[in-house]
């Protein structure tokens, strides 16, 4: 697994750091967390501005 950063694009506030697969593994991970299914179901107010995947470490 590679270790991802998830960033809100308009801010650059990091909104998640972890393992996942691939950068929708990461998304999909991060909202998981913050109690939702998928990142499908992240609201509308985070994924406003975009969300950054970056691989910080493969």
């Amino acid at each position: 697994m590679k270790v991802y950063q998830v960033r809100q694009r308009v801010t650059g506030t990091i909104l998640w750091t972890g393992s996942a697969m691939d950068p929708f593994g990461a998304l999909d991970a991060m909202a998981h967390e913050a109690g939702y299914y998928d990142h499908s179901d992240i609201p509308d107010h985070l994924r406003a501005g975009g969300l950054a995947v970056e691989e910080i470490r493969g």
